[in-house]
């Protein structure tokens, strides 16, 4: 008798089902996390509201569509329609029923649950992901090469995929190789590498990479054939790798080896010598700051620092008006090869500045020899020249006129000379600029505002307008050429 109520009760619902005039199902009502699925809704009438849903258990939805198909049901053909609605469902849920309101009536679809499996990597699948890092004990800023492997079988249909690359966070990623694709043991294998370095200490997780692949299925309606698109997603293992903090309180890791070259050892007073400094190696380039050291005396400016690849390269611009030293360079770091904290710098690079000044003995020394010198000390005779009143008021006006000529042409010819110099010195060469003017900022206020607003133009994306009339006035005031 048990058993005859359940198969009645089971009857009751199968009929309530076929004569639904709304049913809801997901399909599949199993997905692994990241796959997609479709809610449907199935209507029959003829006049038909569709309901606005604007997300499926708080997921968006990312694509709809509809279709019409008719069913043959006890002798009678039934039309429906059918709402698909594509969602990506996070965790398990409930799709609550939907109220549709058909031929003026408001009819209530059935609830749907929803199942949702954690993702995990399927060796026999049709695709395969593996990622392989080169070492799985590493120190904090320690560079390795992270592998990744897609092998697909040959055969498999894949009409269109997306491959989204694992987030690395807590990693820096330092480049990528391109992807080699070939044929192994009935596979197309396609090989990339990704090179990384851990940015803190501890046990850092390296999430599965996805491969969403669409394949081409079809779905009878009334002996129909329908194609439509489903997608699948594909995932590679996890990686969990144990890093270490850099051992004596180092934050540079690698092997490297530093150069400093001067692009002039003799320059003129206050001529810019370019010095040129460059790291190579395998470690946490990006880390290293910058080199900039202090020279009593000498302006000293950097500029950026620039990594590409196992190369570190900065220039700094150094300006005095007598002769300097560049000191060392030097890169202290853990030298991942022998294991120990070591120190390189490069040779002090002499500058000889022309015209230096250089201290001299400007006293007059006097012999005394007592044996030349006669018993009694000889008589100077002090002439003194007497001159007309008259004649020294002609020399005194003729003079006077002389030094005004004199003045206004020394004057003249002075202002052609800075006239000619602010013409040739490039107004448009604002690190040229800098370099010329940074010897005045202390004691001119116009020139600390020029070198300010020139400082700001080299170093900031952001662009200040200068006063070119002021800047030609300030390259005249101190002769600048």
């Amino acid at each position: 008798m048990k058993n005859l109520g359940r198969i009645f009760i089971l009857l009751v619902l199968f009929t309530n089902i076929i004569y639904a005039k709304v049913t809801a199902t997901v399909e599949p009502s199993v997905v692994y996390s990241g796959e997609s699925a479709t809610y449907k809704l199935t209507i029959s009438g003829e006049d038909i509201q569709k309901p606005a849903l604007y997300d499926i258990c708080g997921n968006d939805i990312t694509s709809t569509a509809s279709q019409t198909s008719i069913r043959y049901i006890n002798g009678d053909y039934k039309k429906s329609n059918v709402l698909s609605y594509e969602f990506t469902p996070q965790k398990d849920c409930v799709v609550p029923a939907v109220t549709v309101k058909i031929d003026g009536k408001s009819e209530l679809s059935n609830s749907v649950k929803v199942v949702v499996k954690p993702r995990s990597q399927n060796i026999g699948a049709d695709f395969v992901l593996a990622l392989t890092p080169s070492k799985k004990e590493l120190y904090v800023g320690e560079p390795f090469t992270l592998s990744l492997e897609l092998k697909q079988k040959e055969g498999a249909e894949a009409l269109d995929s997306k491959f989204i690359a694992p987030e690395f966070k807590g990693f820096w990623k330092k480049g990528e190789s391109e992807a080699k694709r070939t044929k192994e043991n009935g596979f197309i294998v396609t090989r990339m590498a990704y090179k990384l370095a851990p940015q803190r200490e501890g046990n850092l997780t390296i999430e599965p990479a996805t491969l969403k692949i669409a394949t081409r299925i079809g779905s009878n309606n009334w002996g129909t054939l329908i194609p439509r698109v489903k997608w699948r997603a594909y995932y590679s293992n996890t990686l969990n790798l144990q890093v270490k903090a850099l051992p004596n309180n180092a934050k540079i890791i690698g092997d490297f080896t530093i150069s400093a070259k001067a692009e002039k050892l003799v320059v003129n007073p206050n001529e810019p010598v370019n010095v040129n400094i460059s790291v190579l190696g395998e470690g946490n380039l990006e880390d290293i700051e910058s080199f900039k050291p202090y020279v009593q005396d000498v302006n000293v400016f950097d500029e950026k620092i620039v990594v590409d690849g196992n190369k570190l390269s900065q220039k700094l611009v150094f300006v005095g008006d007598k002769d300097f030293t560049i000191p060392s360079f030097e890169l202290v770091y853990f030298n991942t090869k022998t294991g120990k904290v070591q120190k390189i710098k490069t040779e002090p690079i002499a500058i000889k500045v022309n015209g230096s000044a250089t201290p001299k003995d400007n006293s007059v020394q006097i012999t005394r020899d007592d044996s030349k010198q006669s018993a009694s000390p000889e008589k100077v005779e002090v002439v003194k020249t007497k001159v007309e009143v008259k004649d020294n008021y002609i020399l005194i006006g003729v003079a006077f006129v002389l030094g005004v000529l004199v003045g206004a042409s020394f004057m003249l010819l002075s202002r052609r000379e800075k006239s000619k110099t602010a013409k040739k010195l490039n107004l448009k060469d604002e690190k040229l600029l800098l370099i010329k003017l940074l010897p005045f900022k202390d004691i001119d206020a116009e020139v600390q505002e020029v070198v300010d607003i020139l400082e700001h133009n080299i170093y900031s994306k952001e662009k200040k307008a200068l006063d070119k009339r002021v800047l030609k006035e300030l390259i005249e005031r101190y002769s600048i050429t």
